[in-house]
């Protein structure tokens, strides 16, 4: 056979297997939507709006959450914070909202603001679970947790622990890695025409030192990256908002007005109901701030707090900080120069062409540079998730290391695949850890509400809340753990 042959041959099968991949996220997407938006306001109802009520809180949380820990083998609550967001704030803030934005209009931002709102409530939920069932591994006596673990310890349901970790190690160990890959080298390509090969080579050679540090590099890596990448790119995004400040008015009276046009969306039970603006504001906003999704809560295990909910508010603050405050910019960068209709480009490339449109043609390499340093960041914060994963499934040095050879392979091939598969992949992988997860936590939720009480009830007493477990027989029964 010939290299001709094999390769018509490769993608004949790689086309089956994309059009099989769509037609699973056509029938699992049309569910999810309805699972996820009820769990977000479920918990939103159920913890009377506490994204809104303690607001003011989670910011004091975050900000005191700098100081060292005194835990040798855990890492501060700021730092789980910056991972976190390192993983949240990637090409789902600049490559999403644009796919969003080209293919289901300025609606599509509405509804990425009302999944982060509401889903802002069920952060909270999964990462106080997350604390409160973390353990300490064996090997290096490391803080680790995440649903797997609270579904294994609170629902009493190993298999179901199992089947989540798998998700979230395919998700996130893989299919996200490639993703970040891709939009880096797509955008390097479009800058300055380097070959996607080389990019990818590079993209391992970078990664490979950190992710074989484990945790506590990630952890120092992305407190040192992830804020000046943020602030670079608000900076950006403030200028141009105020240099074009008369038109501002008029893009956000677009983005409402165009949400609740519900022309039927594609294939799906639902079609008939759900308009493509309300289906990719959802899809990506879920993609860029994963409120529910059941990643975030594994980096905030991680930290060493006095009570769950504390880091709880902490990573609710983060969907805000990636969705209100970073998608937002993208949509207005995009929005106010109109490119979206003037032209056939997507993903990174048509917000390229949309600061390009502002700031002149230096605007396409400011954004390839910040999309590396937000797509390389979330490489390594999704690294973080998915080790947990690993260790929760098996401790084992040589697994670990096979691993992280698996992830290195899918950062180069990210890089050279074609961006419909592997967005579509991104899309099914993480749909599915999104329905174990938000089950879970819908079921845990009497744990929810009785960690928020007992921290309110702390912080009205004029203490700084210590969460005890031995002031809560009916959780010490369950928790088999040292550390409360």
């Amino acid at each position: 056979m010939s290299l001709t042959q094999f390769k018509k041959g490769l993608n004949m099968d790689m086309t089956q297997i994309h059009a099989a991949i769509q037609w699973a996220n056509g029938h699992l997407w049309d569910w999810l939507i309805i699972l996820l938006l009820g769990t977000g306001v479920y918990f939103t109802l159920a913890t009377r709006f506490i994204q809104i009520r303690l607001f003011g809180r989670s910011v004091k949380e975050m900000l005191s959450g700098r100081k060292s820990s005194t835990d040798p083998h855990g890492i501060t609550p700021f730092q789980a914070f910056i991972v976190g967001l390192a993983s949240r704030v990637g090409v789902g803030n600049i490559a999403g909202v644009a796919i969003a934005i080209s293919v289901g209009g300025a609606g599509a931002v509405f509804w990425m603001w009302v999944t982060a709102l509401v889903g802002m409530s069920s952060a909270f939920a999964e990462s106080s679970l997350a604390q409160l069932f973390k353990v300490r591994d064996k090997e290096n006596k490391q803080f680790r947790g995440g649903p797997a673990y609270y579904i294994t310890q609170g629902l009493k349901q190993h298999w179901l622990g199992v089947l989540f970790a798998l998700s979230l190690i395919l998700c996130f160990g893989f299919v996200f890695n490639a993703v970040q890959a891709n939009t880096i080298a797509a955008a390097a390509e479009t800058s300055w025409a380097w070959n996607k090969q080389m990019v990818g080579i590079g993209l391992v050679i970078l990664t490979a030192p950190i992710i074989f540090g484990g945790i506590r590099r990630v952890s120092k890596f992305a407190e040192a990256v992830v804020p000046v990448m943020a602030v670079l790119y608000l900076a950006m995004a403030l200028y141009i908002v105020l240099t074009n400040l008369g038109a501002v008015p008029a893009v956000v009276s677009l983005i409402f007005s165009k949400a609740f046009q519900f022309d039927a969306a594609a294939g799906g039970f639902f079609g008939a109901m759900v308009s493509q603006a309300m289906m990719m504001g959802i899809k990506r906003g879920l993609y860029s701030n994963e409120a529910g999704m059941g990643s975030a809560p594994n980096a905030a295990a991680a930290a060493e707090v006095s009570h769950p909910a504390s880091q709880g508010m902490i990573q609710m603050l983060g969907v805000f900080v990636d969705t209100i405050i970073v998608c937002s910019c993208t949509a207005f960068i995009l929005l106010l120069s109109d490119v979206q209709n003037t032209t056939d480009l997507t993903g990174a490339q048509l917000t390229q062409a949309a600061l390009v449109h502002h700031v002149g043609a230096w605007g396409a390499d400011f954004l390839t540079i910040i999309l590396f340093l937000f797509a390389f960041s979330t490489v390594v914060g999704n690294y973080a998730y998915a080790e947990s994963n690993i260790q929760f499934i098996k401790s084992n040095r040589i697994i670990m290391n096979i691993f992280r050879m698996v992830v290195l392979m899918f950062v180069y091939f990210g890089a050279i695949w074609d961006v419909p598969l592997v967005w579509d992949m991104a899309d099914l992988s993480m749909g599915i850890m999104a329905v174990i997860n938000l089950i879970a936590i819908l079921l845990l939720s009497p744990m929810v509400l009785l960690l928020m009480k007992d921290y309110q009830a702390k912080v009205r007493l004029g203490k700084t809340p210590e969460f005890k477990l031995s002031e809560h027989p009916v959780l010490k029964r369950k928790i088999k753990s040292d550390i409360w």
